[in-house]
């Protein structure tokens, strides 16, 4: 067992361990060394308190201005409420009961103050916070910690704060260096550190924790952004390699045949973006190792159509392709709109059906049986050139005569798993195109899909309108939120359709849809009063009222402000036939509204809807917004889409809503986007942010970084395919892989 890899109670106890454990899942002292600071703050450098977010757990360096104990009246007990300042801005603390703390508490004293920032009257709070006084009159513990050195913060709990973290780091440090560091390994090759003149790891580890000046911090994180991008680079390149190895079937579409009969049909030409990523997927996919390729563009850039260009060019070279749908929703759609662009040519072998055609099945898991049965079997014997479906497609009993391309639509909605089972149905690995559903930073596609190629769609197709976006704050301006019914209305009059998105269907518990168990517990309110929940939710206490719903959302619009217009309902829960139904008739006009959740977010094209209103708009993600957006102004008209949101003016959602509002960039959003889920785990399928192997490095910032270490690393894997002279990279690459990642590698 190596240095790092000593639990921590032996170095801090057992009651320390379990709280650094349970809190922060930190269980050894590499964990802990490896926990780095989030930020630092000089001597006399104050937090600038007016930046703070409510429900956040902070840490703030702080002047006390003020003390007050404030006794109950008609009752025992006290408040003492403390008041902090960074000289501009103030922030409460409030004991309850507590008197006594006023012999520390004095006014004058500076002190790192922790808790969670909560609202009463309208002042933001901290209730019974932890501190810790920096008080060098006094001979405080951490006024003499920090002598000397910047002050780490680091991220922490309520159980464990900074401070503590702090201690027990020391503690780590110091036990490392009376063993020499034996054992902590050095993961970058000492030539790639002279290169690119990089410290050693024991001393980087040393500053990221103990710098004495901000030059310090730098050097450390400059060594320690490397060790990230190295490593995460060499996993990707040995992925490469892997890959380049496989056999695969060359696929070459034929002069004269379905493709070349598809494109003398189009009624429109190729912009050309998508002429040039159409010649770059061909010539993947006329080689003999697999395709592994990432196709990204602009919302309603025309992904779909390059993508079964490609997927006719395969059916051409006698081969079948198949389109990897994340929702029933999605799949039916792709089915009904590639029916519909390929006309007879969807038709082959059956009656009027064109001779160069092929069949274009659909398959979903709440198909009828005979149904089902009929699309599989046009699936076995070959006549399906093209299947459409979900993850009813991966099931074991589904089978191919000759699987030659995989498209996978959405690609963070599929575990990996999913994937990797439908590319095991093909006698060679089939090529694969994976599309996103919005643009990403060039250097995030080199880390989250480093081992594929990539192709970017940046043109959008003539015809298309510009889409206006503004923020509905309800709560500030309630007659924004009626004005921005009658703009439904007007909408519907001019002939043109509408959408309202909501957060959640209805009749699930609140909590599936991201409310707290206590709002969950609230007496629910009758649809009509929904929308007054908006507009009285600013005045509320640091409690949020549960999303609202598809349901409740529908029942307001029909009572109320939409009284007399066609509207109907569409989520996940309704049964495929009503999904489909809903989806037909809105498409043929004989809906006016359609209340929905994010069913809608992808492939969804109705060219005459012009409007869509989001409700809790600050509840869903800035790139999920944008592609919420893209279902509108897909026609001749203008597109028109407000963002409902109750949160304050100075708040992070409303700054993440205006900027949604402020452009139709999907690459700038995607920015943004990152920026708030704080760049997820870059190796992990989830993209929600939680947990990050990324902790220096950012992918956003650090491209020079990224694209360096590429290099280095696709060199080095090239000379040493195996890591064999490299044994503590090896460690180090068995770290980063943990099961579940190297599971996601493996499977690529």
């Amino acid at each position: 067992m190596g240095a790092l890899d000593e639990p921590l109670t032996k170095l801090v106890g057992d009651r320390t361990a379990k709280v650094l454990a349970d809190s922060l899942k930190l269980r050894t002292v590499g964990d802990l060394v490896h926990h780095y600071p989030r930020r630092y703050v000089e001597r006399g450098q104050l937090t600038s308190l007016d930046e703070l977010e409510i429900d956040e757990h902070v840490t703030v360096l702080a002047r006390i201005e003020k003390v007050t104990l404030i006794p109950f009246r008609g009752r025992k007990g006290d408040r003492l409420e403390v008041v902090v300042t960074d000289g501009r801005s103030r922030l409460s603390l409030v004991f309850f009961n507590q008197g006594w703390r006023q012999k520390d508490l004095r006014a004058g004293a500076q002190g790192l103050f922790a808790g969670k920032v909560g609202v009463f009257n309208r002042s933001r709070q901290l209730v019974s916070p932890d501190y810790q006084l920096l008080d060098e009159e006094a001979g405080s513990e951490a006024a003499e910690q920090f002598a000397g050195r910047l002050i780490p913060v680091y991220g922490a709990s309520a159980q464990m704060p900074s401070w503590k973290i702090s201690l027990c780091v020391d503690m780590a440090l110091e036990s490392l260096e009376k063993t020499g560091w034996e054992g902590v390994g050095e993961p970058l090759p000492a030539e790639l550190r002279e290169r690119h003149e990089l410290i050693p790891l024991p001393e980087a580890l040393e500053l990221i924790h103990r710098p004495r000046s901000q030059a310090d911090r730098e050097r450390a994180q400059s060594r320690l952004r490397w060790d990230e991008a190295f490593v995460l680079q060499v996993a990707l390149a040995q992925r490469r390699a892997a890959d380049s190895a496989l056999p695969a079937k060359p696929r070459r579409a034929r002069e004269g045949g379905l493709l070349d009969a598809f494109d003398a049909r189009l009624p429109f030409t190729l912009t050309e973006g998508q002429r040039k990523v159409s010649e770059e997927i061909a010539a993947d996919l006329a080689t003999e190792h697999p395709m592994h390729r990432l196709l990204q563009g602009e919302v309603g850039s025309g992904k779909t159509l390059v993508a079964l260009r490609a997927m006719l060019a395969v059916v051409d070279a006698g081969g079948q392709a198949v389109l990897l749908a994340p929702t029933e929703v999605l799949a039916q759609q792709h089915h009904r709109s590639i029916v519909e662009m390929m006309g007879d040519l969807a038709e082959g072998g059956m009656l009027g059906g064109s001779d160069l055609g092929t069949r274009v099945v659909l398959l979903t898991g709440s198909m009828g049986v005979p149904a089902r049965r009929q699309a599989m079997l046009d699936m076995a014997c070959g006549d399906a050139g093209i299947a459409i479906g979900t993850h009813a497609l991966i099931e074991d009993k589904v089978q191919f005569q000759d699987l030659g391309l995989v498209v996978v639509d959405e690609q963070h909605r599929f575990g990996v798993e999913q994937r990797d089972a439908l590319r095991a149905k093909g006698e060679q690995p089939p090529h694969l195109l994976v599309m996103t559903a919005t643009p990403i930073p060039r250097t995030v596609a080199m880390t989250v899909f480093g081992d594929l190629e990539t192709s970017v769609l940046d043109q959008l197709p003539a015809g298309r309108s510009p889409i206006s976006t503004h923020v509905v704050p309800a709560v500030e301006k309630p007659n924004f939120l009626t004005r921005a019914w009658e703009r439904v209305r007007e909408e519907v009059g001019k002939g043109h359709q509408a959408y309202v998105v909501c957060p959640r269907i209805g009749d699930e518990e609140p909590e599936a849809a991201g409310a707290s168990s206590s709002a969950s517990k609230k007496k629910r309110k009758a649809p009509e009063d929904a929308f007054e929940e908006v507009a009285d939710a600013g005045a509320a206490s640091d409690e949020r009222r549960p999303p609202l719903s598809v349901v409740e959302t529908a029942g307001m619009l029909v009572k109320g402000p939409l009284s007399g217009l066609r509207v109907e309902i569409l989520h996940g829960r309704l049964a495929p036939e009503a999904k489909d139904e809903v989806m037909r008739r809105f498409s043929a006009g004989e809906v006016d509204v359609l209340v929905a959740t994010t069913v809608i977010e992808v492939g969804v094209n109705v060219p005459n809807s012009t409007a869509m209103v989001i409700m809790d708009a600050d509840r869903f993600g800035v790139s999920q917004l944008h592609q919420l957006r893209g279902r509108v102004g897909r026609g001749s008209a203008p597109g028109l889409c407000l963002l409902v949101s109750d949160m304050p003016a100075a708040s992070a959602a409303r700054a993440r809503l205006d900027a949604v509002a402020g452009t139709l960039d999907g690459f700038e959003l995607s920015r943004i986007d990152l920026e708030q889920r704080r760049e997820g785990d870059v190796l992990g399928q989830a993209q929600s942010g939680v947990k990050s192997s990324l902790k220096v490095l950012s992918v956003l910032e650090d491209e020079e970084v990224i694209l360096t270490a590429r290099t280095e690393a696709t060199r080095l894997v090239a000379e040493d395919p195996e890591l064999g002279a490299h044994p503590d990279l090896r460690t180090a690459l068995a770290a980063l892989l943990d099961e579940d990642r190297a599971a996601y590698m493996e499977k690529g």
